[in-house]
């Protein structure tokens, strides 16, 4: 169906188009504790159109986007492409040119069968006892096969793998009994980070049984040390993103560092054509740009821009692409080094985040770990706030990398003076 969708869009009078054919087959499996409850096997394809229409002798270029059924017969493709190109014009953006440089990719297959199996195998390993154990799991295991054409000449099919399992972990003793939900997403099953994340996920569940209530601490160092922290770095390789820089959210600019004064560790960011494992392993981004390995920002001074073609054609930029890996590169300071002194460790949020715009972190504590020298004790409740942009200048960050899907980062971030509000 892809081959008469592009026939009928060079004949369709658009100015330019995109077409992405998207076919999805998976094996999927639901456990209750170990038995299984539920498979199926998910064969699945969509196919996706944008039109492009120059506008007012070319100074705009209006788009419309929408899926056509890989089932649907010629004339309904033909109604779907003729309505597109009249949507088209009621949209009004700045001109700007798709993707053109031809991109040649050597794929290989992915055992989607052997994919499942490993989780299974690894999920049997968790060191259940009688007070924690797995309620539940769900485990997702994908090949998809992606081909990108559009109307300058770009026409390439890409094989990627990708899984995901959901697991649900239980804890009690004799007054209560929680949940705790994980969600781990990957290329392939690893299966020594998945049991250490789960191991580590019951020992959580036990100790927030027995926490006592967060301190008013006001101001105090704080340890993030779980997979929240990405979002301590999704913050500036946002900064980074052309589209915000377009319309004016950052005020990054290449060649000049966003921090001065640093007495911690800079930010190095840097985007990766491939991670190992990793879901995000694109030859080529969505809109068919190559991706490679460069830098976005290197100790706390911005170096590339990146994102979709629109908005890096208004910034100047050729060389870049939508990138779906990244590295923070490590710091000075050991993980044993960082932990010493007094600091609270959150390993348990409700939800954390940093804003993208502004960079105030929020968080709402259900476990975590006050370290008093050699004392630890569990707490709960209160929250984390700051503002990442002023305390970027005290981050410690350690020198060991850990991964999460398509994020490589430091193993653990420490921050100073995070206010902590208690529930005391």
């Amino acid at each position: 169906m892809t081959d008469k969708i592009i026939e009928l869009l060079k004949n369709s009078g658009a100015d330019a188009w995109e077409v992405s054919d998207k076919v999805t087959q998976a094996w999927e499996f639901y456990f209750i504790k170990h038995e299984l409850d539920q498979n199926r096997v998910r064969d699945v394809e969509h196919i996706s159109v944008t039109v492009y229409r120059k506008l007012e002798d070319g100074k705009f270029l209006g788009s419309a986007s929408q899926e056509i059924n890989p089932t649907a017969s010629v004339e309904e493709a033909q109604k779907i492409i003729n309505d597109l190109y009249e949507r088209a014009s009621y949209v009004k953006n700045p001109y700007f040119e798709l993707n053109k440089d031809q991109v040649t990719v050597n794929n290989k297959d992915y055992d989607v069968e052997q994919t499942a199996r490993d989780y299974i195998e690894a999920l049997q390993q968790i060191p259940e006892t009688s007070t924690e154990d797995i309620n539940s799991y769900e485990i997702f295991a994908e090949k998809t096969t992606r081909r990108f054409v559009n109307s300058e000449g770009i026409d390439v099919t890409v094989v990627c793998p990708g899984s995901k399992v959901e697991v649900v972990v239980n804890a009690r003793n004799d007054q209560h009994e929680i949940e705790l939900y994980r969600m781990y997403e990957s290329g392939s099953c690893d299966k020594a980070h998945l049991i250490e994340e789960l191991t580590s996920t019951l020992k959580f569940g036990k100790d927030r049984l027995v926490t006592k209530p967060t301190p008013n601490l006001k101001k105090a160092t704080v340890l993030f040390s779980t997979e929240d922290a990405s979002e301590l770095f999704k913050f500036f390789a946002m900064r980074m993103h052309a589209s915000l820089k377009y319309r004016g959210y950052s005020d990054c600019e290449i060649g000049k560092s966003f921090a001065e004064d640093v007495q911690g560790d800079k930010i190095t960011i840097k985007a990766l054509k491939e991670l190992p494992n990793s879901s995000k392993n694109y030859p080529v981004d969505s809109e068919g740009a190559k991706t490679k390995d460069m830098y976005l920002i290197k100790d706390n001074v911005p170096e590339n821009y990146w994102g979709d073609c629109q908005f890096r054609y208004y910034l100047g930029v050729k060389d870049s692409y939508i990138v779906g890996n990244f590295q923070a590169e490590g710091g000075s300071s050991t993980e044993a080094e960082l932990r010493q002194g007094t600091y609270l460790e959150p390993v348990e949020f409700s939800d954390f985040s940093v804003d993208i715009i502004t960079g105030d972190i929020a968080g709402e504590i259900r476990l975590a770990y006050l370290h008093e020298g050699d004392k630890v004790t569990p707490v709960s409740g209160g929250s984390v706030s700051g503002s990442l942009p002023e305390l970027i200048n005290n981050m410690k960050l350690s020198k060991e990398l850990k991964q999460y899907n398509n994020v490589l980062m430091p193993s653990v971030i420490k921050l100073e003076n995070v206010t902590i509000a208690g529930n005391e």
